[in-house]
């Protein structure tokens, strides 16, 4: 399996380029809560692909993740589109920079699973503290949102074995709302799919790819989301 960690760090442009080839988000986000005019925060938000459009209608977009190295491609991307209602800052899950009651909403796409992974000891006190550190920085009455894998190389969900633990205590525990939706990869050629296939997610699902002939790669994705009470 490729390392993500290095991904993340140092081949941040062939990731922006993988996840660009699959569809906007902009509407699923709309109907679970409309974002113009509000203070958003993108935690876990990589190359941008969140935070550029969320930016263009909000009143302030703050762009948070671990690896400065996606956050610079996040802020190219920001200035090239001349926005100015942003900014972008190295932070953990756990302890957000941000102070109490700051932002209407909150979306945290495919990042706090690696804080719930097999390897990471007491997973579910992390989970909890960064939910936590959410539910902090969110007003009364703003909303939650996270999105995470439900499988690739499958056309029904499927989530990795190691994921579903936690993808239970989110609606178990935590209340979520949930729903699974494709996500699939559209890319140009056979050969574009198997690259993209490797680099990522690893031989195993390159030689799927190239045994299926996928140009389309199947991708299953989940968003939960939790409005937050509204102030008396």
């Amino acid at each position: 399996m490729p390392d993500h960690t290095d991904i993340y760090r140092n081949q941040t442009h062939l990731y922006d380029r993988m996840i660009s080839r699959q569809p906007g988000l902009e509407e699923r986000i709309k109907r679970i809560r409309p974002y113009e005019g509000l203070d958003i925060v993108d935690l876990g938000a990589g190359t941008g692909r969140l935070t550029a459009v969320l930016a263009s209608k909000a009143a302030s977009v703050t762009a948070l993740d671990a690896s400065s190295g996606m956050l610079e491609v996040t802020a190219s991307k920001l200035r090239q589109a001349g926005l100015t209602n942003w900014r972008c800052t190295a932070a953990d899950h756990r302890s957000l920079p941000l102070a109490d009651d700051s932002a209407d909403l909150l979306v945290c796409g495919w990042s706090l699973c690696y804080l719930a992974g097999p390897d990471v000891p007491d997973w579910e006190a992390n989970v909890a503290q960064a939910l936590a550190e959410m539910r902090r920085v969110l007003r009364p009455g703003g909303t939650l949102i996270l999105l995470e894998t439900m499988g690739t190389g499958t056309e029904v969900p499927d989530p990795p074995a190691f994921l579903k633990p936690y993808y239970a205590l989110l609606t178990q525990k935590y209340g979520f709302a949930h729903e699974t939706f494709r996500l699939d990869y559209t890319f140009a050629s056979l050969k574009e799919a198997e690259e993209m296939a490797r680099f990522f997610f690893g031989d195993e699902l390159a030689a799927k790819t190239v045994r299926n002939r996928w140009v389309t790669l199947p991708e299953c994705a989940g968003i939960w989301w939790l409005h937050m009470p509204a102030g008396t």
